[in-house]
């Protein structure tokens, strides 16, 4: 049998030249290679252990990446082992406990003026022992009233107006350095707090972690080319209030040539780099220093998209200031961010080491430099973007930093010799290579429809099996079993249909090559098609890559790891320039080759968002109730899959052949069913204490209608999910549904519930605050004057219905001072807001001039208000404090510059006034 097979095999090498191979890079031909097939089907299957153990080991691989990358910190060091010239995250950790005993510290409470009495007296006794030839000077400054305009982010369609903040300036330079007072560097944080949280992350650890460096730095500075200066500002939560004030107002910040952000969205953990620039030097200098580099430019690609929703300071030192720089935060435990959980006992040791230490590094890098660039406000355009900076960390070791110029050339190389090759490797397989191409292509088509319908089945189905339709918040690995098991299922289900599909068409290509036994036909055709699969990804990810170098997406670099290894492994292993070759089995080694940098470079990463988006999750619905239920779910279900397969699609080729299959089926089938059952059976809370739920209880008086004020207390939740076991719990009369829509103005709650009962103590009808219409003016162009009274509400929020107002003006009406001039705004959704906040002396009456637009009366009945006003005050009422007393642990309140405090009331003029 052997023989005459071998026989065959080599009478008809020569012949199979003239016919077109759908694989080029391998054609047989000698009776050696014949020999060698034959002697691989005398050996069993694949093995499916060795499967099995490869598949897992990329699985612990990855998972080790992920833990090295973004859990292993640095030892914290004490006063002793640091030095008076290195920095301590013992000594840090003191200013982070005294701060956060304070308590919440919002914008206008007294314990943020406590707050701001311990950073002034701290920042005092670092100009006390600082270097003697290095000159401190501080400060506490106090803003006037000022408006701030963005025009992108999350504040665009807003004008955020200011009054009375205070902030801690420390300028710490070289004495006998005169010159070194005309070029500065900026690090900025904020030492308000939301009024939920003690803020032991955000930003409580920024601001310690600035004491501490000013402390170390000013040991150094004498060697300085450019003095440091520190801004602990106030009124970040409120709009980024702080950073724009101290940026109009300040004398100093003439001197900036360069702004550093310190913020968090988590508490604790590796701070890394989510912003840059635009001009590349600071990421430039930063990878060359830093200690322990972390840095991934995915995460601004992320927050640029508009996907994650917060603005940060450094927002306004580039827009307003025209300052490039860096903007670093922890992310740690994300699900904490602006709740309760945001205190001390959960921040991760080592945290403020690693940031210490990685901007102690920089500072004195960069402040003894000659060469300090402001930024590139000033270049071109074109050459600003082609200068941007690419970077990532590897593993958090070492930092990879290039400029868009040279992304753009190693991508268009890379793109161009890739479709060379495949251009070449078509035109000598000819039409047959052509249909295997376009074959297993679909199999990836195939793999991407399963990998992605099989979790967002589950999405679908979580609400109506669980008590939370997204159970998985305080238990992230559950994401595993619910939605990674089925993408994993449905990708192997997928790329299996297109290799059946696959071995089909490569069965009607070697019928027609009747020189070849049946035998080698048909284990011939399986080969090939293992290896189209294989192929197949390659292509997949040089689409990515095509796609993200086209519209310059610093991200690309994930398309071009996961593209040249696995090809390289393949060119390097498996292909060959000899046209007569019968097909061979892939190597386990091309797989390991091809697979090892992939891994290493993007897995710590994937993992890294994959747990920000179920971390979010607690503050997913802005408007409660305004998306549906399932959404949250099919966001993660989305990206799991998608990441399923785009990192799955080599590593699947490999297992068609072997026994592991069955194995990987039952096993994905087995976690999933586990998991299904916690959920299911309650054994797995949805919330826990340490990470909560985000609810707001709001003491509402509404006085919209034409009546008497009405009040009630309103209870909603931005996690989505009904709100049935915590009214149960709670048991003060609510009622939950979609009946009453309340509109706190920023924001819409379109499921809450409420209650009237016991409602009417804890306010005074002397609060409502007024809208009084003082000027009518009627003609070709009406004007209409406004008289606001905010009745000692120094935060508050007014909508200006855009669709009949074309522009206006806006007064302080105390001091007479202009805040807003005519011209320069925007809306969203037909809106304008005005959102203020101030300290306890701010102004609480103004003056509002409305320009109507001349096609008002057409839109008239389209909108019911002309203004809409909401007025907070940071004050529990009985009711609600009743309420607090019987809240869930597992709840927590939500704060952010549009939530309301704990008692707001709600005015508006209507349009026929």
């Amino acid at each position: 049998m052997r023989r005459s097979e071998s026989e065959t095999a080599s009478s008809s090498s020569k012949k199979l030249g003239n016919h077109g191979d759908t694989d080029t890079d391998d054609r047989p031909g000698s009776e050696e290679d014949s020999q060698h097939v034959l002697q691989h089907m005398k050996r069993p299957q694949r093995s499916p252990i060795v499967c099995l153990t490869f598949f897992l080991a990329i699985i612990y691989g990855s998972w080790t990446v992920y833990h090295y990358q973004f859990e292993s910190l640095p030892l914290p060091l004490t006063a002793e082992q640091a030095g008076k010239r290195g920095f301590s995250e013992v000594e840090a950790l003191k200013h982070v406990k005294a701060l956060t005993e304070l308590g919440p510290h919002s914008v206008g409470s007294d314990a943020l003026h406590l707050a701001l009495q311990y950073v002034l007296t701290a920042s005092e006794n670092i100009k006390k022992t600082a270097h003697w030839e290095v000159d401190v000077q501080v400060e506490l400054f106090n803003a006037k009233s000022g408006a701030n305009h963005l025009f992108s982010g999350l504040f665009m369609g807003r004008t955020l107006v200011y009054s009375d903040l205070n902030h801690i300036v420390l300028r710490i330079s070289p004495k006998y350095m005169s010159e070194a007072g005309k070029s500065a560097i900026l690090v900025s944080s904020h030492i308000d707090t939301v009024f939920s949280t003690e803020g032991a992350g955000d930003c409580s650890s920024c601001v310690a972690t600035m004491l501490e460096l000013a402390r170390g730095v000013s040991q150094w500075a004498h060697g300085f080319k450019h003095s440091v200066i520190f801004l602990f500002n106030t009124g970040e939560e409120e709009g980024l209030n702080g950073a724009h004030s101290f940026i109009t107002q300040h004398p100093w910040s003439q001197t900036i040539r360069m702004a550093i952000d310190l913020e968090s969205m988590g508490i604790g953990g590796k701070s890394g780099i989510f912003q840059a620039g635009p001009n590349p030097w600071a990421i430039e200098n930063f990878a060359s220093v830093a200690k322990y580099p972390s840095g991934q430019i995915i995460a601004q690609d992320l927050f640029a998209s508009g996907a994650i929703k917060s603005a940060t300071d450094f927002q306004v030192y580039r827009e307003v200031a025209g300052l490039s720089g860096l903007d670093f935060a922890y992310a740690d435990k994300s699900a904490v961010y602006h709740t309760k959980n945001d205190k001390l006992e959960l921040l991760k040791s080592g945290s403020l080491q690693h940031l210490g230490e990685n901007m102690l590094a920089f500072l004195l890098q960069i402040a003894a430099s000659s060469h300090l660039p402001k930024g590139n406000a000033t270049e071109e355009e074109e050459s600003a973007d082609q200068n941007n900076a690419i970077y990532f960390d590897i593993m958090g070791t070492y930092m990879v930093v290039y400029r868009q110029r040279f992304a753009s050339m190693l991508y268009n190389s890379v793109i161009m010799q890739s479709l060379l090759i495949w251009t070449t490797s078509l035109f000598m397989g000819g039409y047959p290579a052509a249909v295997s191409l376009v074959l297993s292509c679909l199999s990836v088509i195939l793999m991407l429809i399963f990998a992605l319908g099989f979790p967002i089945v589950v999405a679908f189905i979580l609400p109506l099996i669980s008590s939370s339709p997204v159970p998985y918040v305080a238990s992230p690995l559950l994401v595993l079993g619910l939605f990674a098991a089925p993408a994993l299922l449905g990708a192997l289900i997928g790329q299996y249909l297109g290799y059946l599909l696959l071995q089909r068409y490569l069965s009607n290509v070697y019928s027609k090559r009747k020189e070849l036994s049946h035998v080698i036909q048909a284990y011939s055709i399986k080969l090939e098609a293992e290896r189209w699969l294989y192929k197949a990804g390659s292509v997949l990810w040089l689409i990515l890559l095509i796609l993200g170098n086209y519209y310059r997406i610093g991200s690309s670099y994930l398309a071009l790891v996961w593209l040249v290894p696995p090809v390289f492994a393949y060119g390097m292993l498996e292909a060959t320039l000899t046209p007569v070759r019968l097909p061979r089995p892939l190597k386990l080694a091309t797989l390991l080759i091809g697979l090892a940098i992939p891994i290493l470079v993007s897995a710590g990463i994937l993992i890294r968002v994959a747990g920000t988006i179920v971390a979010t999750l607690v503050r997913f619905d802005r408007n409660p109730g305004a998306n549906p239920e399932w959404l949250g779910n099919v966001i993660i279900a989305t990206f799991i899959g998608v990441m399923t397969c785009l990192t799955l699609v080599y590593l699947l080729s490999y297992v068609h052949l072997s026994g592991a299959k069955r194995p990987i089926f039952l096993s994905t089938c087995l976690v999933f069913g586990l998991s299904i059952l916690l959920v299911t059976s309650g054994v797995v809370p949805p919330f826990t204490k340490d990470t909560a739920r985000a609810v707001n209880v709001v003491h509402v008086v509404d006085t919209t209608g034409d009546q008497n004020p009405s009040s009630y207390v309103s209870l909603f939740s931005t996690t989505p999910g009904k709100l049935t076991k915590e009214v149960d719990q709670i048991n003060e009369g609510f009622v939950c549904g979609r009946d009453k829509v309340v509109d706190f103005v920023t924001f819409s709650v379109k499921y809450g519930c409420w209650t009237y009962k016991d409602t009417d103590g804890g306010w005074r009808e002397s609060e409502v605050p007024l809208l009084h219409v003082s000027g009518d003016t009627k003609g070709d162009e009406r004007v209409t004057q406004v008289l606001i009274d905010t009745k000692g509400s120094t935060r508050w929020t007014l909508s200006i219905n855009f669709a009949e107002i074309e522009d206006f003006t806006f007064e302080d009406a105390e001091n007479s001072e202009e805040l807003v001039t005519v011209g320069n705004k925007d809306s969203v959704e037909g809106w304008h807001i005005i959102q203020f906040s101030g300290g306890n002396n701010a102004p609480t009456r103004f003056d509002l001039t409305l320009y109507w637009a001349k096609n008002s009366s057409r839109s008239a009945h389209n909108r019911h208000s002309l203004l809409k006003l909401r007025t907070d005050f940071n004050r529990v009422t009985p009711k609600v404090e009743r309420i607090l007393m019987k809240l869930p642990q597992w709840c927590s309140f939500f704060g952010k510059s549009t939530s309301p405090h704990y008692l707001s009331f709600l005015g508006h003029l209507p349009i026929n006034f």
